[in-house]
C-alpha cells in the first residue's frame, strides 16, 4: 500500500522569507518518529537496521525513535528473522492492537461511521439510513453522538484507545469546525463539533469535521485505486456535488476551508447555461428520471437504484438523460482540469453506481473541451471505496497526522494529561 502522507526526509526544516529556520529538537524529533513509522509502514515489517539503512539516520537513533514508538504503543516487536552472519534480527510492525480512530458521515439520507486501527484496518463499518433533509441540526447531532458513543463502546470493551473522532459533513465548514452552509442538511452557521462535544459528555479525544469531498479524497488518496497519487480531484456524487482537491500530494482546503466548489461553476451544455450541480448533480438526475412524484431524504438510494435497473433495461429516456447528464459532469470537470491539472478525476457516491453511462459521456466531453491535448493527462476513475469513502477518510486523516510525527501517547503510561494529546483540529 502506498502511503499518502508526504515523505519528508529526517530532520527537515520549513523555510521562511527564502531561508531555512532552523527546527528545535521537539520540531526535528517528532519529524523523524514519523519520518521511521512512514518507512514501517511501507515495509509492512523490517528490523532496525533495515531502518537505519533506508532512512540515513544512525543505529543509535533508529533505536531511541523505535523505543519510544514502541512506548506509545505505535510500533510492536513482531518475530525476528536470521541475518546475513545467524544473528537474528527483531522485526518491527505497526501496532494494530491499541488505538482506533473513527470517522462519521452524515448527509441528506443516511450516516455511515468507519472505525481503522492505526495500520488503516477497518475495524467497524457501519450505515443507517438517515432523513438528515427533514432533520433539525439538533436531531442530527443526537442521532450522530448516538452512533458514536455505540462505536466507542464497542472498542473501549476491545481495550482500545480512542485517537479522535472526525465527521463528514456535504457543506462549507470553516477551520473551527464550524458549519458555514450545508444547505442539503439545511445547516447554517451551526457549531457542529461544539455541539457534538456538548451531546457525548466532552470526551478526552479530539472531535473535528470537515467538508465530505476533503475526507473522500483523503481516503482515495490513501486507500483507492490511486492511492499515493499527487494531484488528483475527487467528486462526492452524492445529492449535493463538491470536489475534494490533492494537490503536490497534499489535501488543499484553501484559505478558510472552503475550496473545491465545483457543483457552483458555470457551464454551458446543449446551448443552456447553468451550474455543474444543477445539470449533472444526483439531485438533477433523480428530478429527470425518478417516477416518484416526491422522494424522502431515505430513498435516494433505492431511487438510484431503479435508475441503474432501467438503464441496464436500455429504457431509451434513461439512456438519453444519463448521457446528457455526464456530458455536463464532463464540461465541469473539463474547467477544473484546465485550472488544476491533475492526474486522476475520481467519481464517487452514487456515481459509481450510475458510472457505466455517464462516465464514457463524460470523457468524450472532457476530452474535446480541454486546452491541453490528451485532457492533460487526467483520467477519469470511478471510486471503488463508494458511500464510505467520507468517512474512511475522516478516520483516516487522523492516521496521517501521525504518521507526519504528531504522535498519541496511551492512557497511564504518563499520566492522564496526555488523554488529550492529540490535536484540536486536523493539520491545515
Amino acid at each position: 500500500m502506498r502511503i499518502a502522507a508526504k515523505s519528508a526526509g529526517p530532520g527537515d526544516a520549513d523555510e521562511e522569507s527564502g531561508r531555512a529556520k532552523r527546527a528545535d529538537f521537539t520540531d526535528v524529533r517528532a519529524n523523524n518518529l514519523g519520518f521511521v513509522l512512514r518507512q514501517v509502514r511501507a515495509e509492512v515489517r523490517c528490523s532496525r537496521a533495515d531502518l537505519a539503512a533506508k532512512t540515513g539516520l544512525n543505529k543509535a537513533t533508529v533505536s531511541s525513535l523505535v523505543a519510544e514508538l514502541i512506548e506509545r504503543r505505535v510500533l510492536r516487536e513482531s518475530g525476528s528473522v536470521i541475518g546475513n552472519i545467524g544473528r537474528p534480527a527483531v522485526l518491527l510492525s505497526v501496532d494494530t492492537g491499541y488505538y482506533a480512530s473513527l470517522g462519521v458521515e452524515v448527509n441528506v439520507d443516511y450516516m455511515t461511521l468507519v472505525a481503522v486501527d492505526l495500520a488503516g484496518n477497518r475495524l467497524l463499518s457501519w450505515r443507517r439510513a438517515h432523513d438528515g433533509a427533514n432533520s433539525t441540526p439538533g436531531k442530527s447531532v443526537s442521532a450522530l453522538a448516538g452512533l458514536a458513543k455505540r462505536a466507542v463502546d464497542r472498542m473501549d470493551s476491545e481495550g482500545r484507545q480512542i485517537l479522535g473522532l472526525a465527521v463528514a459533513v456535504p457543506g462549507m465548514i470553516d477551520n473551527d469546525g464550524v458549519v458555514q452552509r450545508a444547505p442539503m442538511l439545511g445547516w447554517s452557521e451551526f457549531d457542529l463539533t461544539g455541539r457534538l462535544r456538548q451531546a457525548m459528555r466532552d470526551p478526552k479525544y479530539a472531535v473535528t469535521a470537515d467538508n465530505d469531498a476533503n475526507l473522500g479524497a483523503v481516503a482515495e488518496q490513501r486507500f483507492g485505486s490511486w492511492a499515493g497519487v499527487s494531484n488528483m480531484i475527487y467528486l462526492t456524487g452524492e445529492i449535493g456535488l463538491g470536489a475534494g482537491l490533492i494537490i503536490d500530494g497534499e489535501l488543499r482546503r484553501g484559505a478558510t476551508g472552503f475550496a473545491g466548489e465545483i457543483g457552483n461553476l458555470l457551464i454551458e451544455v446543449d446551448g443552456r447555461v447553468g451550474r455543474v450541480e444543477d445539470f449533472a448533480g444526483v439531485r438533477a438526475v433523480l428530478n429527470e428520471l425518478s417516477e416518484s412524484d416526491e422522494i424522502a431524504g431515505t430513498e435516494v438510494e433505492a431511487e438510484v437504484e431503479d435508475i441503474v435497473t432501467r438503464a441496464r433495461a436500455g429504457e431509451p429516456r434513461v439512456l438519453e438523460a444519463l448521457d446528457r447528464i455526464g456530458r455536463s459532469l464532463g464540461a465541469g470537470i473539463a474547467l477544473a482540469v484546465d485550472l488544476l491539472n491533475p492526474e486522476a478525476v475520481v467519481l464517487g457516491g452514487h456515481y459509481q453506481a450510475l458510472s457505466p453511462w455517464i462516465a464514457p459521456a463524460a470523457e468524450t466531453e472532457l476530452a474535446a473541451r480541454t486546452h491541453a491535448s490528451g485532457a492533460g493527462g487526467a483520467e477519469i476513475v470511478v471510486s471503488a471505496l463508494g458511500h464510505e469513502a467520507p468517512a474512511l477518510g475522516a478516520a483516516t486523516g487522523i492516521l496521517n497526522d501521525i504518521d507526519a510525527g504528531l504522535m498519541p501517547t496511551p492512557i497511564g503510561r504518563l499520566g492522564p494529561l496526555f488523554r488529550n494529546c492529540y490535536p484540536a483540529r486536523f493539520r491545515r
